[in-house]
C-alpha cells in the first residue's frame, strides 16, 4: 500500500467515522480535513506567541526593575563619593562603574532579542515564537541576575553610606551659620554708619563674600559636601571678622580721639617742665663732678626734638582719624607716645639724678647698707645645706663682696667732690650680680 492510498484510506475511514458523530463532533472531526488542518496548526502558533509575549512582559520588567535600582544605587554612590575622599569611598565608585558596565551590556542583549522578534507579525512561525522565547528568557535571567550583584553591591555600601550621611546632614547647618555670621555682618556695617562711621574697607570686604554666598546656595550636590562645609566655615569665620570689626568702629574712633587729647596734653606739659631742666643741670654742675652730670647736658634740646617729633605724629594721627583711617591713626599714635615717653624720661632725669645725687652725698652708708645686705642675703642662701659653699656661688658672691669695698674706697678717697655716680652705678652693678647668683641657687645651677 503506497502513502497516498494509506492517506485516502484513512480520510475515507474517517470520514464514515464523521457520519456517526453528533454534530459538534462531526465539526471537529471535520477540522482534519481540507481547511481544519490549517486551524489547528494556527492555534499551535498563537500559543507560542502568548508564551514569547509573556517572556517578552517579564524581561521588560526585569529591565525597568535594573534601571530603577541602578538609578538609586547611583544617588547613594554620588552622596559618598560627595562626601568621602577616602580610599574606600575611591574604590565603591571604580566598582560601581563596573557594574555600569555589566548593566549595559545585559542591557544591550536584552534590547537586541526585543528587537530581532516581532511578535505582531503575521508571518511568524512557529520556530521563530519557541526562538523568541528562549532569547528573551535569557535576556530576563541576565538581568536578574545583574540585578542581584547589585543589590548585593548596595548592601555592602552600608557602612560607607551612614559616614556619608553624618558629613551630609553637617551642611545645612553650617551653611545656615555663615548666612546668619553675613546677617550679622550686615547688621554690624549698617550700626557703624549709623554712627558717623563709612567703613569703606570692610564693606568690600562684605561685598567680596557675595559670590561665595553664591556657590553655597548652588549646594553640596554641586560642589561636594566637604568643599562646602568648609567653604561655609570659612564665610562664617570671615563675615564674623567684619561683624567683630564693624562693632569695635565707634569704639575705636571714641578711643583715638581721647588718646590724641590726652597725648596733646601730655607734650604740653613736657615742653612746660623741660624749662625747668637747665635750673637742676646747674645744680649739678656747680655741685657735683663733672662725671656726676656730663652724660645729661643734651638732655633739654633731646627732649624739645623728641616733643617736636611726637607733635607731628600727633597731626598726622588727627588727619587720619578723621578720614577714618584708623589703623593708620593708631599706629601714629603709638609712635608719638614712644616719642613723649623717651622726652620724659629725659626731662625727669636730671630732676632724678640731682635727688639721688644729694641723698648719697649726705649720707653714703645708706647705700652701702643696702648693697651689704643684699650679698649677706646672698652668702646665707649659698650656704644653707652645706658647710662648704659651691664655688660656683663663692666666687661671684667674693668678687661683689671686693667690688663694693672698691667703691667704697674710691668714694672715701675722692676729695672735695668725690664722684657719687660712679659709686651709684657700681652699687647696683654689684646688687645686680648678686642678683644673678641668687638666681642660679634657686634654679639649682
Amino acid at each position: 500500500m503506497t502513502v497516498t492510498a494509506t492517506a485516502k484510506h484513512a480520510v475515507r475511514e474517517l470520514a464514515g467515522a464523521v457520519l456517526l458523530l453528533p454534530l459538534p463532533l462531526a465539526a471537529l472531526a471535520g477540522a482534519f480535513a481540507g481547511g481544519g488542518t490549517w486551524r489547528w496548526g494556527r492555534g499551535r502558533v498563537e500559543d507560542l506567541r502568548a508564551e514569547a509575549q509573556e517572556a517578552k512582559d517579564a524581561a521588560a520588567a526585569a529591565f525597568y526593575e535594573l534601571d530603577t535600582a541602578q538609578r538609586e544605587l547611583l544617588i547613594t554612590v554620588e552622596t559618598i563619593t560627595a562626601a568621602d575622599d577616602s580610599a574606600d569611598a575611591a574604590g565603591a565608585a571604580v566598582a560601581f562603574r563596573a557594574l555600569g558596565e555589566r548593566i549595559d551590556q545585559v542591557s544591550q542583549e536584552y534590547i537586541a532579542a526585543v528587537d530581532a522578534h516581532d511578535l505582531d507579525s503575521g508571518t511568524l512561525d512557529a520556530a521563530a515564537a519557541s526562538r523568541a522565547t528562549r532569547q528573551l528568557r535569557a535576556a530576563r535571567d541576565s538581568l536578574l541576575r545583574v540585578k542581584g550583584e547589585l543589590e548585593r553591591f548596595g548592601q555592602g555600601l552600608g557602612p560607607l553610606l551612614a559616614r556619608a550621611e553624618s558629613q551630609l546632614a553637617k551642611v545645612a547647618p553650617a551653611v545656615e551659620r555663615a548666612r546668619q555670621a553675613l546677617r550679622e555682618a550686615t547688621q554690624a556695617l549698617d550700626e557703624a554708619r549709623a554712627a558717623g562711621i563709612a567703613a569703606e574697607e570692610l564693606a568690600a570686604s562684605l561685598a567680596a563674600l557675595g559670590p561665595e554666598l553664591r556657590l553655597l546656595n548652588e549646594g553640596a550636590g554641586q560642589h561636594g559636601i566637604q568643599p562646602t562645609i568648609r567653604r561655609a566655615e570659612d564665610v562664617r569665620r570671615r563675615a564674623g571678622a567684619i561683624a567683630a570689626e564693624a562693632r569695635r568702629l565707634p569704639e575705636q574712633a571714641r578711643e583715638i580721639d581721647r588718646r590724641l587729647s590726652s597725648l596733646r596734653t601730655r607734650a604740653e606739659a613736657i615742653t612746660t617742665r623741660s624749662e625747668k631742666v637747665e635750673p637742676v643741670l646747674s645744680e649739678l654742675r656747680r655741685r657735683f663732678s663733672l662725671a656726676c652730670w656730663q652724660d645729661l647736658q643734651g638732655a633739654p634740646e633731646q627732649a624739645a626734638a623728641w616733643v617736636r617729633e611726637a607733635q607731628e605724629a600727633l597731626a598726622g594721627a588727627r588727619r587720619a582719624r578723621q578720614a577714618q583711617r584708623f589703623k593708620e591713626a593708631t599706629a601714629l599714635l603709638s609712635q608719638a607716645h614712644g616719642l613723649l615717653g623717651r622726652a620724659d624720661e629725659a626731662v625727669s632725669a636730671a630732676g632724678e639724678r640731682l635727688q639721688r645725687l644729694n641723698e648719697v652725698s649726705f649720707d653714703p652708708s645708706k647705700e652701702i647698707e643696702r648693697t651689704r645686705f643684699v650679698i649677706k642675703d646672698a652668702q646665707r642662701l649659698a650656704m644653707a645645706g652645706r658647710t662648704i659653699p659651691d664655688p660656683r656661688h663663692a666666687g661671684p658672691l667674693d668678687r661683689a663682696v671686693e667690688r663694693l669695698e672698691r667703691a667704697v674706697s674710691d668714694l672715701e678717697n675722692g676729695g672735695r667732690h668725690p664722684d657719687y655716680w660712679l659709686f651709684l652705678t657700681e652699687t647696683e652693678a654689684v646688687r645686680a650680680m648678686v642678683a644673678s647668683v641668687v638666681e642660679d641657687i634657686r634654679s639649682g645651677n
